[in-house]
């Protein structure tokens, strides 16, 4: 895990440094904000440990100006500014949490350790939404699909069945197991119904010129990926 850690008090962040480096953590240190800014543009972080009042630019400078990029990195704002309206200030700028000098080590360790937590998990959530076949990949909980620099929209049932496809690709699944999966007991549809909508995913990610994914095993049922 990778931190970034700006602040420009010296008799802190050194300390500071070397303790969680001792945690196992890989520590970026900048004292002043602009060189903050910067690194936080060119390197790849887990967490932003920001002072607010910085030589340069501010902490809250530099966490709108990540916020409006559409980075998501966590940032711990470190200050001395401890009341209510500078609380709401911090986090409105998009800062996940925030602690007052002078605070626990303990304390700051424990909430570095719960953003990153919870970071890992957003990032595990996002994976878990995102599929990819070949050059096809699939936004299931936003229904899309993209391909080749098109967006595609998906009905529900055309989303679960691309979702299906391509958590089992190379498999042959069968007519019966596809239906179980896409419509519960007491709703089965007629029989005609999938090969319908297997036609409708099919002209939606199949266009002109593109390999074909969706392949038909004659009176057994289909096999999704890239054929050799």
């Amino acid at each position: 895990m990778r931190i970034l850690l700006v602040d420009d008090e010296v008799e802190l962040t050194d300390p500071l440094s070397r303790v969680l480096t001792r945690e196992g953590y890989s520590v970026d240190v900048a004292y002043d904000g602009s060189v903050g800014s910067q690194r936080a543009a060119q390197r790849s972080y887990d967490l932003l440990i920001l002072d607010w009042m910085l030589p340069g630019k501010t902490g809250l400078e530099i966490c709108q100006q990540l916020r409006s990029q559409g980075q998501t990195t966590p940032v711990l704002f470190l200050t001395a500014k401890d009341t209510v309206d500078d609380r709401v200030q911090g986090l409105d700028a998009g800062a996940d949490d925030y602690l007052v000098k002078p605070f626990e080590l303990r304390e700051l360790l424990a909430r570095v350790r719960a953003l990153l937590r919870r970071s890992a998990a957003d990032a595990s959530a996002a994976v878990i939404q995102r599929l990819q076949v070949a050059d096809l990949e699939l936004d299931y909980e936003n229904q899309l699909a993209y391909r080749q620099g098109r967006t595609i929209e998906l009905s529900e049932k055309e989303s679960q069945l691309l979702e299906y496809f391509m958590r089992h690709t190379g498999q042959l699944l069968t007519h019966a197991q596809i239906h179980q999966y896409l419509w519960k007991d007491g709703e089965q549809p007629s029989s005609n119904v999938l090969a319908a909508l297997i036609r409708l995913l099919r002209r939606k990610i199949e266009a002109t010129g593109e390999t074909p994914l969706v392949h038909t095993v004659y009176g057994k049922g289909y096999r999704f990926g890239e054929t050799n």
